[in-house]
């Protein structure tokens, strides 16, 4: 039993040192040189009279079922699509079709500098799924991509058939206990990271790092050392401010699709969380277990799934109960 599970371990380090073998030394702002779990397609979005690249994965299901659902999932502000692939992988052996756009900002998706919004953001996403002949689809966001979600399921309920929220942000008004900064200093604040800080902070999001989380700390960190680097940091603290200045937890009673929320229990998220002072208000907020609470409360008819021992990403820290969760609601 020893040695099977030394046997296991070592198969495990190989194939996260494989994976890291892959990853570029320096990558450009589109990430270009960096394989996605599957083929990467682009859709021209219009964003202020400008077309901007948005890359995407469009994955058929391996499993054919009768009259195959559709499922977006939509990625956090420090990800991209790729962070997907074990989900992807999941849904499409259950005979779902999948989407996962890099909103236009991230991943291989250009990063212009334009004013970000959710509201934006929404339309490129509907846009795209119009593109594919998408009329309908269950929606999945996780972290900022829960702020996403929110704001398509609001603006276009019509497309929604469920909405799954997996440890969202924004479940509380940021403006309210995080001290505002300007955009240069929000700026400046990216110029300055280094791989030991992108480290640092990715292993808050987990109860326990594991070699397999350093592909999503390895591939921005690849971005410090390229040309582009400042297009990226600017993109980056645009986006910081769309999330703090443009709060959706006053609309959740507004929504009208059936609604999961996935929460992991240990998750302690705070948007800005290092500008905050007062040892009180870090305390008070970024406290899942009462804002899934509250959340679900707000939200008509919604579904708790509380993960317990279980951060910030449950798709990578706890798959197999994330899946099922999702599975069970998708299924209903």
């Amino acid at each position: 039993m020893q040695n099977k599970s030394l046997l296991t371990l070592l198969l495990t380090c190989l194939l996260c040192l494989s994976a890291q073998a892959q990853i570029p030394k320096t990558l450009n702002a589109t990430l270009d040189g960096y394989k996605y779990p599957y083929e990467v397609k682009y859709f021209e979005a219009e964003v202020e009279g400008e077309k901007y690249k948005m890359a995407y994965m469009d994955v058929a299901p391996t499993r054919q079922v009768q009259n195959p659902q559709t499922v977006l999932l939509l990625h956090g502000k420090n990800f991209f699509g790729a962070y997907w692939g074990q989900t992807i992988k999941f849904l499409t052996e259950n005979g779902f079709r999948v989407i996962v756009p890099d909103q236009v900002g991230f991943g291989k998706s250009e990063k212009p500098e334009v004013y970000y919004s959710f509201h934006q953001l929404a339309q490129n996403t509907k846009e795209l799924l119009e593109h594919l002949g998408v009329k309908r689809t269950a929606v999945v966001g996780h972290s900022m991509g829960g702020m996403v979600a929110t704001r398509f399921a609001l603006l276009y309920p019509e497309m929604t058939t469920k909405l799954v929220l997996e440890n969202s942000i924004g479940l509380e008004d940021y403006r309210l206990f995080v001290p505002y900064k300007t955009l240069n200093d929000l700026y400046q604040e990216e110029l300055k990271r280094t791989p030991e800080s992108i480290r640092k902070y990715h292993q808050t999001y987990y109860t326990a790092w594991k070699p397999a989380y350093e592909e999503w700390v390895n591939v921005p960190a690849a971005q410090i050392g390229h040309p582009d680097y400042p297009k990226v940091a600017q993109a980056s603290a645009l986006t910081y401010a769309m999330i703090y200045q443009q709060p959706v937890v006053y609309e959740f009673d507004e929504l009208k699709v059936p609604t999961l929320l996935v929460i992991g229990q240990e998750d302690r998220t705070i948007v800005g969380k290092g500008y905050i002072q007062d040892k009180q208000k870090l305390q008070e907020h970024g406290q899942y277990p009462q804002l899934g609470k509250q959340t679900a409360k707000a939200i008509p008819n919604a579904r708790l799934v509380e993960l317990k021992g279980v951060g910030h990403i449950p798709h990578l820290e706890a798959p197999e109960k994330f899946e099922q969760a999702l599975l069970q609601f998708l299924k209903q």
